[in-house]
Formats: structure tokens, C-alpha cells, sequence
């Protein structure tokens, strides 16, 4: 047996005994699909920060974390009787070879190859409709892009980039009519629908909306913590600034960004 091969026979050996009605945890006990779910997309968050910071020594805790919520979801099939690990490695590793059919048959790789055999998986599984299978659970963002990516595969979609700008702007000038009467459910549906149109612009970009996102976030930590410390050098805070001092630091710190070599 191959090192991963032990290594996977151990992790699921290890959650089985967590899980024992037994001698296991009595947490691990409790646990159920649902109150697991969002460990799963926490991980994988943590997965993506990991990457993004390029700290390669802790990737793989990270990815074990990941790994963890496979075997922890496949244990709790495999107690049901629906399903286990196996079932799942061999499911994924079935898709990948039925997907791959210019590296693991004859048949030459063609554009658009990859969704079209999504398609035809929805199809079997009677997913009829043009938006079907795209997850309820995903980021809205991401969610957001998929809709509209699935959409534009049918023909509904912008022929430029620069239209679906003049979209946003649109879209804007919606939110700010409604920002002038007051109607918070108002309000929500235009700044969800602006939202919604900066995702497919991203999409029509070849961008991902939740990167684009979370480069402004760290941006916008980078930057509003230099003002913090900028301040700490003057042995003053945040609260004993005034809003001009602040917004004066920031400009302050993005000159300092542009002056960087």
C-alpha cells in the first residue's frame, strides 16, 4: 500500500473512532450533515487564504482541514447506509477520466468540452433548465457570475465588457433614486441588482469576482492599518482623529503605495 494510501486508511480509521456510539468524542457524535455544512466552506475559505498569502508550509494543515470534512461527511453516509469514502474517490476520479476524454480516450479537445459535459450530467440527472445545478449554497458573487455565465451560454449576455459597464452605471442611478425616497426593500433590490451586474462584469472581464473582492479587502487592511500606525507614531488612535485627519492619512499612505519602487 502507497504512503497516501495508508495515510487516507488512517484518516478514515480515525474518524470512525471519533464517531464510535461508544468510546468516541461526544461531540463528533452529535454532529449531523447540516451542523458540518459550513465547516466545509470555512475550510475551503481558509484553503483560498492560504494560497493567496503563498504560505505554502501551512497549505497543507490547511488542505488536511479540507480533507477532514470529506471523511467526516462520507462517515456519516457510510453509518446511514448510503455511502463512504470509496464511493466518493471513486465518483470524482469516474467524472474526471468521463471528463477528460482527450487525455483519457481518442477523442481530440474541443472548446466549450468541459460545460457541455456538465450539461449532459444535468440532463441525466432531468437538471432541465438552463440555470440548474448551479448551488443555493455558493457566495452570492460567485453565484452571481455562474448565473449569468450560464445565461450568456444561451445567447443572453452583453456583446462587450464596456456594455455591461454602462449597465453598472444604470444600475447606479436606479440605487440612487431610491436612496432619495427611503424604502429600505427598495433600496436592497437596486444595490442587489448593481451588485449583480458588477459580478457579470467581472465575468465578462475573465475575472473572479470573490478574488476581486478579497484583493480590495486586504487592500483596504493594508492601507486603513498604516493610518492606525501612522497614528500610533504620533501616539494618538483612531477615535482622536478627526474624519479629515484620517481621509488625510490615507491619501497620505496611498502616495506612499504609488512612490514604492
Amino acid at each position: 500500500m502507497s504512503d497516501a494510501a495508508q495515510a487516507i486508511q488512517r484518516l478514515i480509521e480515525i474518524m470512525a473512532r471519533l464517531r464510535d456510539p461508544n468510546d468516541g468524542c461526544p461531540w463528533d457524535r452529535e454532529q449531523d450533515f447540516a451542523s458540518i455544512a459550513p465547516y466545509a466552506i470555512e475550510e475551503a475559505y481558509e484553503v483560498a487564504d492560504t494560497i493567496a498569502r503563498e504560505d505554502w508550509t501551512a497549505l497543507p494543515d490547511e488542505l488536511g482541514d479540507l480533507l477532514l470534512q470529506v471523511a467526516y461527511h462520507a462517515r456519516m453516509a457510510e453509518e446511514a447506509g448510503w455511502f463512504d469514502f470509496a464511493t466518493v474517490a471513486t465518483m470524482i476520479g469516474d467524472k474526471m477520466i468521463r471528463r477528460h476524454p482527450h487525455v483519457f480516450g481518442d477523442t481530440p479537445l474541443r472548446p466549450g468540452q468541459w460545460e457541455d459535459g456538465k450539461a449532459q450530467e444535468r440532463l441525466s440527472r432531468q437538471d432541465n433548465g438552463a440555470l440548474a445545478g448551479i448551488p443555493l449554497g455558493l457566495p452570492a458573487l460567485l453565484r452571481a457570475r455562474k448565473l449569468s455565465a450560464r445565461a450568456a451560454r444561451v445567447g443572453f449576455d452583453w456583446a462587450t465588457a464596456a456594455e455591461v459597464a454602462d449597465k453598472v452605471d444604470e444600475e447606479i442611478a436606479e440605487l440612487k433614486v431610491e436612496l432619495v425616497s427611503g424604502d429600505r426593500a427598495r433600496i436592497a433590490d437596486e444595490l442587489g441588482d448593481v451588485l449583480f451586474t458588477v459580478a457579470t462584469l467581472a465575468r465578462k472581464l475573465d475575472l473572479d469576482p470573490e478574488d476581486c473582492l478579497r484583493q480590495a479587502n486586504a487592500k483596504f487592511t493594508r492601507r486603513f492599518t498604516a493610518v492606525e500606525q501612522d497614528l500610533a507614531g504620533q501616539g494618538r488612535t483612531l477615535p482622536d482623529a478627526t474624519l479629515a485627519e484620517m481621509e488625510a492619512g490615507w491619501q497620505a499612505v496611498k502616495r506612499r503605495e504609488r512612490e514604492a519602487p
